[in-house]
């Protein structure tokens, strides 16, 4: 079993990341992100515009996971983790995103 740091080592190490949702109709939706662009404790930071269906996904249903994944030469690895998806428009936040 892997620590939490080295779960949290590995995932700063990725550049992508795999996003779930939950479509109207129950369904998981995927979607490839770049890498969260701030990791504080177990909240995960991600950019996207406000308009994007995955947005609305996340407004409507919070539920969540992330995959993260390293393919090795002989060895793959990857990390899934699940929770809930809150949807931030403060603009101090958004403006503290970009730096």
């Amino acid at each position: 079993m892997k620590t939490r740091q080295h779960m949290m080592e590995f995932i700063q190490k990725q550049k992508t990341a795999f996003i779930g949702s939950v479509d109207e109709e129950g369904y998981p939706n995927l979607k490839a992100m770049f890498a969260p662009r701030k990791i504080e404790g177990d909240s995960f930071y991600f950019s996207t515009n406000t308009s994007s269906l995955r947005v609305q996904q996340f407004m409507k249903n919070p539920k969540a996971s992330l995959y993260f994944y390293n393919r090795g030469r002989f060895k793959y690895e990857g990390i899934m983790l699940i929770g809930t998806m809150e949807v931030l428009q403060d603009e101090d936040i958004k403006r503290n995103m970009i730096r």
